[in-house]
């Protein structure tokens, strides 16, 4: 297995020019971006430095060698241990939709393999497929050939897409639907399969398309091999 992440980054509305500008820097080509608003309570907040809404989140996808030097020049550069700079996490990614699409996330960045970890020896995974604005649709009909249960879906807006015809041959537009679908782990491939045939990185839906471990689970009793498909939530 590769060994790449994907790093979630959560700061302050007002601190994303420095961001944009912290990414190029440090050579991060390809990163998510999407607007939230927070939940924690007053004494949370007081104590990150963080308001109580409006959110900037960063996605982007990183080696182990890129996040241990990116780490240190977020506390060199951006300050993140100060209050309301930001706070950042890594999530291990345990598939990629292909290898052109890998070339894609990781462009300028040295990658290496790893032996598999037991973290990734999971009964479920979430199914991450990134597809251009306006093809929802394409993507769920993909994932549902392939027996998927529904999928939750947010909007986001992405950088390198200069990248995307080295790499996929194809231009990708700013504007991006996020489609998170939990799955069991013995669908994941097949489902891959099917949202790369269908709305894949050669078709108007531009998607791409990768998985994480899901390490513990409530209430996924219908996603057993017997049950119907689950409608879009």
């Amino acid at each position: 297995m590769y060994n790449l992440y994907l790093m979630g980054l959560i700061t302050n509305r007002g601190m994303r020019s420095k961001y944009i500008a912290f990414f190029k820097e440090n050579n991060i080509h390809i990163t998510l971006t999407t607007l939230g608003a927070g939940t924690a309570g007053s004494a949370i907040l007081d104590y990150l430095g963080i308001e109580a809404t409006e959110k900037a989140i960063y996605f982007a996808f990183l080696t182990l060698d890129t996040w241990n030097r990116l780490r240190k020049e977020l506390y060199q550069k951006i300050q993140i241990d100060i209050p309301g700079r930001g706070i950042a996490f890594l999530i291990p990614i345990s598939s990629i939709g292909g290898k052109k699409t890998l070339q894609y996330l990781t462009v300028g960045q040295e990658m290496q393999m790893k032996e598999e970890s037991a973290l990734k020896n999971t009964d479920f995974e979430l199914l991450i497929t990134i597809a251009n604005g306006g093809h929802i649709e394409t993507v769920m009909d993909a994932a549902r050939s392939a027996k998927a249960p529904g999928g939750t879906v947010i909007h986001a807006k992405g950088t390198g897409a200069e990248h995307a015809k080295k790499f996929l041959g194809i231009s990708l537009a700013e504007e991006k639907e996020l489609i998170f679908i939990v799955v069991r782990s013995g669908q994941k491939n097949e489902i891959m399969r099917a949202i790369m045939e269908q709305a894949g990185p050669s078709t108007p839906a531009g998607s791409i398309t990768f998985s994480l471990p899901v390490t513990a689970t409530a209430g996924l009793h219908l996603l057993e091999p017997e049950a119907e498909t689950l409608q879009h939530v």
